[in-house]
Parts: structure tokens; C-alpha cells; sequence
């Protein structure tokens, strides 16, 4: 027997074909038996969704909570040691091409496994949370971690001034209410 495309049996199983002669064995009542409520058309015609509370009653319940702030992905002080030559800076987008994190859209947090792990090399790190542990490791080593500026804080103009006399002078016209209802006279 030789194998050719041809020769092999379809996984797909026909579609029964109804009311095509008696010879099919699906002919005259095509399945559907003599009488009743299935014969008929429109019979019995599938799951209805009119029991759906029981349904949900039944379906499994998440319990506890779920974080609002996503949870910062780690990263241990050996693996930037073993990733990054000296003098390199450290950041989410040289992470993420190292492959040490998923994403740049979760915070990062950059900790130390145990007492043992250290780091030689100078790193400058910046836009990660860091450890008070891994921060002195760091700073021992001679490298250094510049504070990440939070993306939900906006820089405020630097061209208008705000001083103290401008405020003053923004009262200066308006009356005290206090003051004007120890005026009036009790009756």
C-alpha cells in the first residue's frame, strides 16, 4: 500500500446529508423519528438561558482581593552584576533588552537575595525602586542611583513666579465675612 495525499482518510467526518432518499438510511423522516415535540420543526431547539441565575449560582467564586497598583517586577543585585559591564547605566529599557524583565509599563524594584550577594561593578542606576540594602551595595561599590521622577507628578511652569505678595494682592479687594457679621448688632 503506498501513502499519497489521496489515499488518506479526511479527519473532518461529512456532514450528514437529511431527506436525501430512503437508500441513505437518513431519508423520509431524516432522523428525527415519528412523532412529537423533537419531530416537529422548531422543537426542543437547543439550551434556552431561562434557568441562568442556578447557572451562576453554581459557576466557581473568585475570592479575596486583587491588587489596584500592579506589583514591581524583581531584580536581584547578582543578575545586574553578571549583566552589565562597569560605568553602564542600569534602567527599564536596558533591563528589558537584557531580557531581565517583561515589561517597561510595571514599576521595577532591584533587590538583594542574601548577605552574600554583592555587586563590583559601578552602576548607575535610575528609574527603579531600590532596596536600603541594595542601595548600600551600590553606592559602596561606587556607583550611583538617580531618583526616578514619577510619571503622575507634572513639573510645574518655572516661568510664572509664585511669591507670597501675589497672593496678598489677589484679597486685597475682597471683604472678610467674619469680619462683617461681628459688625452687625444682635436684635
Amino acid at each position: 500500500m503506498s501513502l499519497s495525499l489521496h489515499n488518506l482518510t479526511n479527519k473532518k467526518k461529512p456532514k450528514k446529508r437529511l431527506g436525501r432518499g430512503n437508500a441513505s438510511g437518513h431519508g423520509t423522516y431524516c432522523c428525527r423519528g415519528l412523532k412529537g415535540q423533537r419531530s416537529r420543526s422548531g422543537g426542543k431547539g437547543g439550551l434556552k438561558l431561562k434557568g441562568f441565575k442556578q447557572n451562576l449560582l453554581n459557576a466557581p467564586k473568585f475570592k479575596g482581593m486583587k491588587r489596584r497598583t500592579a506589583s514591581a517586577q524583581v531584580v536581584l543585585l547578582s543578575a545586574l552584576d553578571k549583566n552589565f559591564a562597569d560605568n553602564e547605566k542600569v534602567g527599564p529599557g536596558a533591563l528589558l533588552q537584557k531580557g531581565l524583565i517583561g515589561s517597561i509599563s510595571q514599576p521595577v524594584k532591584i533587590l538583594v537575595n542574601s548577605s552574600k550577594d554583592k555587586i563590583s561593578k559601578k552602576l548607575e542606576v535610575f528609574g527603579c525602586a531600590v532596596s536600603k540594602s541594595a542601595e548600600s551595595a551600590i553606592l559602596k561599590a561606587g556607583g550611583k542611583i538617580v531618583e526616578a521622577v514619577p510619571v503622575s507628578v507634572k513639573k510645574e511652569n518655572s516661568s510664572k513666579p509664585t511669591s507670597s505678595v501675589d497672593s496678598a494682592s489677589s484679597t486685597k479687594g475682597k471683604k472678610d465675612k467674619t469680619e462683617v457679621k461681628k459688625a452687625t448688632p444682635k436684635k
